[in-house]
C-alpha cells in the first residue's frame, strides 16, 4: 500500500487535502504528520500551506522540518501546494524579503 505524508506544520487546511488525496488516491494510506520519520518513510508527499513566506518559513525551522522537506522534496514524488510551492525558492519578496528553502 502507498504511503502519502501530509506534512502538518500549522499552515493550511490539512483536512481539506487529505479529502482530495483520498479522493484521488482510494487505496493509499495518507498521513497528516510533522513526524519526520513518517514523512521519510512515505512513498509520496504532499506540502500545502498558505499564508506568509515568513510564518511558514518560521514554522518549519521552529518544527525542526526544513531540512526535511529539502530532502523529500529532492528524493520522493513531492507535491507543493501554494505556499508550500513558493518556500522551495531560495527567497521570497514578501515581508520586505525572506530566505526560503
Amino acid at each position: 500500500m502507498q504511503r502519502i505524508a501530509i506534512i502538518n506544520y500549522n499552515m493550511g487546511n490539512l483536512h481539506s487535502v487529505a479529502r482530495a488525496v483520498h479522493h484521488v488516491a482510494q487505496n493509499a494510506q495518507v498521513d497528516i504528520t510533522s513526524d519526520p520519520d513518517l514523512i521519510l518513510k512515505a512513498d509520496r508527499i504532499v506540502f500545502p500551506g498558505q499564508g506568509a513566506a515568513r510564518d511558514c518559513m518560521g514554522e518549519l525551522y521552529r518544527m525542526s522540518l526544513a531540512e526535511i522537506v529539502l530532502e523529500v522534496a529532492k528524493t520522493k514524488p513531492f507535491l507543493g501546494i501554494c505556499m508550500g510551492m513558493q518556500v522551495l525558492m531560495q527567497h521570497s519578496d514578501e515581508n520586505q524579503g525572506i530566505s526560503c528553502l
